[in-house]
């Protein structure tokens, strides 16, 4: 019924580029698609998000570098982050909120490690 599934990580020199992709398959209206983080030893953040409408959100570290956006049929969700720095370095979670039940569904985080 739900399926949340991100691609797209792996090493990267400093000052690169990666875009991570989200596929979010689900029976249940979504309202609002996101990437979150966690690096080691601290706790997972918000790194950018949109609604259903089309309103982006940024954390003030990535504003200027990192950009969401979605597919027409809003099934996919993309975050394209540039100048990458080591202090971005985490495991990249999808998360999908849903109007009403299920709530929320992750994906299983995929790992940028960003080298300097």
């Amino acid at each position: 019924q739900v399926q949340v599934a991100e691609s797209g990580g792996g090493l990267v020199l400093a000052g690169g580029s990666l875009r991570l992709s989200c596929d979010i398959r689900s029976i249940f209206r979504v309202n609002k698609m996101g990437w979150y983080r966690q690096a080691p030893g601290k706790q997972r953040e918000l790194v950018a998000s949109i609604t259903s409408a089309g309103s982006t959100n940024y954390a003030d570290s990535v504003k200027g570098r990192f950009t969401i956006y979605r597919d027409n049929a809003k099934t996919t969700v993309y975050v394209q982050m540039n100048s990458l720095k080591p202090e971005d370095t985490a495991v990249y979670y999808c998360r999908a909120d849903y109007s009403e039940y299920p709530g929320l569904s992750w994906g299983q985080g995929t790992q940028v490690p960003v080298s300097a």
